[in-house]
């Protein structure tokens, strides 16, 4: 639990490097384990599913997904992350979690997903 732990929070402080300039943003960070004997071929199926949300749901500003590379190899497990931006709390409750297409995707993956990590967090810009 201490590993993922410190790997939740480097990865959150990733992601701050993303809110330059957008300070108040609401940051939605998703992190999947799947489960053993998932098949390739449906991951892949799951990670254009997931890419395809921003285009139908408008409440999501900006998304963006990469596979674990991480040398630390705290947790291997957790091998695909993705952020997404919403301008208020307000848009990922009400225009994005209760979407029929992000309600169609969490049924798509569900029988698949191990585990799911999941930080929401408010940009923070550093003062010059």
């Amino acid at each position: 639990m201490r590993k993922l732990a410190w790997l939740v929070f480097l990865l959150v402080c990733a992601c701050v490097r993303l809110s330059a300039g957008e300070a108040g943003a609401y940051r939605h960070v998703v992190i999947f384990e799947f489960k053993e004997g998932t098949a390739a071929d449906k991951i892949r199926e799951i990670e254009a599913a997931f890419a395809e949300l921003p285009r139908k749901i408008k409440a999501v500003k900006s998304f963006e997904w990469g596979k674990n590379v991480s040398p630390e190899n705290l947790n291997p497990k957790l091998t695909h992350c993705y952020v997404l931006t919403f301008a208020s709390q307000e848009e990922i409750e009400k225009g994005y979690l209760h979407h029929p297409a992000h309600e169609a995707f969490v049924g798509l993956i569900k029988p698949h997903l191990e585990k799911a990590v999941v930080v929401d967090y408010v940009a923070q810009v550093p003062e010059k």
